[in-house]
């Protein structure tokens, strides 16, 4: 990512190791199928957020080196759109093609 993690802090980003224009994360989330009201889309984000924050998980989210973020449900929305053409870029550059 574009910052170090806790679990290495002296191993520098690929940014810092000289590799430019280059990003890649691990992400975990959760969604909901097109059409769930807004209602209860908040309500689940609530309850996962506030479960983020709870000191046992965040301890063993931390011990393997997750960094938990909580974002909201139009954050998250938009970092998948983000990661969907980044890759398709990638996808389109190395010339690979389905059987």
């Amino acid at each position: 990512s574009r910052k170090r993690t806790a679990m290495m802090p002296d191993a520098p980003t690929l940014i810092e190791a000289g590799i430019k224009n280059f990003e890649s994360t691990v992400w975990v989330g959760v969604s909901a199928t097109g059409g769930t009201p807004q209602l209860i889309v908040m309500r689940l984000h609530d309850e996962f957020v506030r479960a983020l924050k709870a000191p046992d998980l965040t301890e063993r989210l931390a011990a393997l080196g997750a960094d938990p973020v909580g974002s909201t449900p139009e954050q998250f929305a938009a970092l998948i759109r983000e990661d969907i053409a980044r890759w398709a870029k990638v996808v389109k550059a190395s010339g690979v093609h389905l059987d």
